[in-house]
Formats: structure tokens, sequence, C-alpha cells
């Protein structure tokens, strides 16, 4: 949430800075007409309570001089209810006006580039050549189903479509890059592991983005306050929700490997073919809480943590930067990552890497203790270290062979007995 003393000061610049994120972001006009009202209902009841402890007071002196205080008596209940009918007005307002204000998204940091949507992002950086292939490359749909390793039909019979069932070999190498990411990020990164509920409470959800705004994207638990994590970033960043962190702690370092759950609401019709955007999939999940003049630096870390994932397995990749108008709600700045699939001869997200500032963290009232010894909001960060449906869909593409096999990266063999290649049954 945007600090709200920064929007009371200057909401025409706030306005013009959202402004680069696309029409609709922030409506400044409304947001005047609350603060306005605001401000009139606040000193309506100020009034009214001064009011009425004025009358208390005429009432008690009234008393002690033994005259009669039946009228005082009733112009105090008039007081009481107007009073009363002015706290539920404003009760009712800051309500909306909380609403609103949780529905604004965070400020670019002023290093976004300015732009509409992805074709405007700009690329950072490159790392490995695609390969050249003496055959036609198929995509991981075909490789893995050659491999008897992905079954969409089963899963189609099971739950519908955007699932995959993976057996064998297949479901091994998936389950070989989640622990390969979380060995990494643990012992050469210094990330804690950790394991986590599933689901979370509205209050969680609303304090890494906006519940109100983003409930179609979760799925909800019927007749319950709980949602299934879109992310690990979820239940992660609640971790310091309502605490206040020592100095001396700073930087958290969480890594948490777990499913997640999207309705990809208003996707119909995109990547409708394979694990691209499926409704369940995995993600290791990279979570930075960090002191304030630090947090850039930790963006660029968290970001090469990710890319050493896919040097080590030897798959190509790019960075971008997103520009305004493609970032997240929550995000001050992003980059993503994007692999090599041959079959769509083009680079595909398999991870971003953001920094919240204290976007996230006044949502939550996280914080730590200051070096003047106040409490101060901390900065978070998050980012797919990395998605593990991805990284298999990347390796089924780029490592497959003519003959159907699959060639196991020199960094995952020893987590499949060392097994080198896939091969059709």
């Amino acid at each position: 949430m945007i600090d709200i003393q920064l929007l009371r000061r200057n909401p025409q610049d706030v306005a013009k800075r959202l402004a680069t994120r696309g029409p609709g972001a922030f409506d400044v006009s409304q947001f005047e007409r609350f603060e306005s009202t605001r401000k009139e209902l606040q000193a309506a009841v100020q009034q009214a309570q001064a009011s009425r402890n004025r009358i208390a007071k005429d009432i008690g002196q009234a008393k002690a001089r033994g005259q009669d205080v039946a009228e005082l008596m009733q112009q105090g209940e008039k007081l009481k209810s107007l009073l009363e009918q002015s706290e539920a007005q404003l009760e009712k307002l800051q309500s909306g006006f909380q609403d609103l204000l949780e529905r604004i998204p965070n400020i670019p940091h002023e290093s976004v580039p300015v732009g509409a949507s992805s074709e405007d992002n700009p690329e950072q950086r490159r790392w490995g050549e695609p390969r050249k292939f003496d055959f036609a490359p198929k995509d991981h749909v075909d490789v893995g189903t050659e491999l008897s390793g992905l079954d969409f039909e089963t899963a189609a019979k099971i739950a519908g479509s955007r699932f995959v069932v993976m057996k064998g070999e297949v479901a091994r190498l998936h389950r070989a890059l989640a622990q390969f990411m979380l060995d990494v990020h643990t012992r050469e990164h210094g990330y804690t592991e950790t394991y986590v509920p599933y689901m979370v409470s509205g209050a969680c959800a609303n304090g890494v983005s906006s519940l109100s705004k983003f409930r179609e994207d979760l799925f909800k638990i019927e007749g319950r306050d709980l949602y299934l994590i879109p992310t690990a970033e979820y239940p992660v960043t609640n971790f310091v929700r309502d605490e206040i962190i020592a100095l001396e702690k700073l930087p958290l370092k969480y890594v948490c490997h777990s499913p997640c759950f999207r309705s990809e609401a208003g996707s119909a019709g995109k990547d409708t073919r394979g694990m691209i955007r499926n409704h369940q999939f995995d993600k290791v999940e990279l979570v930075q809480m960090v002191h304030p003049a630090r947090s850039y630096a930790a963006l660029e870390e968290l970001t090469g943590h990710a890319e050493s994932i896919l040097k080590r397995l030897e798959l190509p990749y790019r960075v971008v930067t997103l520009c305004t108008g493609d970032m997240g709600f929550s995000s001050a700045k992003t980059y993503d990552i994007e692999v090599w699939l041959p079959s769509q001869n083009t680079y595909r997200e398999i991870s971003s890497c953001s920094n919240f500032e204290a976007f996230q963290a006044r949502r939550m009232q996280a914080r730590y203790r200051a070096e003047n010894g106040k409490p101060d909001l901390v900065h978070t960060l998050n980012g797919s270290g990395l998605a593990v449906g991805r990284t298999l869909v990347a390796i089924l593409e780029n490592y497959q062979e003519a003959d159907g096999s699959v060639s196991v990266p020199g960094a995952l063999r020893g987590y499949m007995g060392g097994r080198e290649r896939l091969t059709p049954p």
C-alpha cells in the first residue's frame, strides 16, 4: 500500500507517476473527494465531541448548584445522537477509503522504463546460445508424451483442462529439479528452507496483494476464509506480518518449494497446450526481507541467484526489465528471466524477480527496529528460483534428441541416480 501521507501531500504527482502504468491505476479525483469528505466528517465528529463535553461539564456544574438540568440533558442527548451518526458516517467512509487505497498499485521506481506492454520491456542481458538442431525439434508435449512421462488426457479426466499427470522418469526429473534448486539456494546462496501451508487467510492474501482486486485469480476454499496459494510468496512474506524485526537479523532470506494454484482468470485461449499455463504447478520461491537502504542491491542479488540455476542447467536465457505498463500490482521494479524454448523459437518467462519496497510491509505492518531505535518498514522482495514445471519444459525441449530421447543435464545426474538419458519405452 502506498504511504497515505505521500498521497495527501501531493496526489497530483502520485497520479502522474501511476499513470505510466496505464489508465485507471489511480483516480485522483475520487481520492480528493474522499479526502474532502473525510475532513468534513472528522471536523463534525470533533465539534460534536467538544460540544458534548461542554454540555457534560455544564450539567455537572448545574447539578452542583441545585439547578434544573432537564434542558441540558435534552441537549446532551441530541448531541450524543448527532455524534453517533457522524461517527457511523465516518467509519463507513473510512472503510470505503481503505478499500480505495488497497486497490492503488505501487509507484514504479524511477529506473523503470515507461511503456505500455511487454513489447516495451528492454533486454538487459543474454546468456548462452540457443542450440542449433539438425532435426525439427518437437515441443515438450510431444517429447514428454513419447517418453510416457506427460499425460494430459488422464489429468483432464481427473480435474479438467490445464492440468498434467507426470509419470516415471519425467516425474523423477521434475522432483530432481526442485531438490537441485533447494540445495543450491540453501547451501550456496544463504537461504533458509521453509515448508508452509498451501492455504492462506484473506488477511494474508491482502497483505501481499489486493484481495478485493484480484480475488478472481485465486481458488477459494468454500465456506472458509482460506485461499489456495498462487505462490509461496503469500505465506512466506507473511512470516513478518505484525512483527518488529531486530536490526541485526536483517536480511531474512527464505526459500520454499510448493505447489501453486491459479485460476488463470482472463487467460482464456492463452497457452492452452502443455504445461506453460496450468492451474497447478510447482515453484521454488525466493523471498527476502531487507533494510530499505539495500533493497535494490538485494534485487540484483536475488535475480542473480535465479539466473545461476539456468546457468548450471546450461539453458539459454535472457533478462528483461518490465516496463511500467507490464509490472505486477505490488512491484516497484521487476526483472523477468526468460528461458529459450526451441519449439516456440522464442524466450518465455521462467522467473519474475521483484522489489516491492515498503508496499507489502505497510499492508502487513512488517517492521524492523531502525538505527535510531524506532520501528520502520522493511522492504520485501521475491522471485522464482525457478518455476519447476517451466524448467522441466525447457529441459525436455532443449535437451531432446532425434530418436525421442532426452539428455539429462550434468547438474541433475546426481539426483537421477547417475542417469544420463531418458529414453522412450
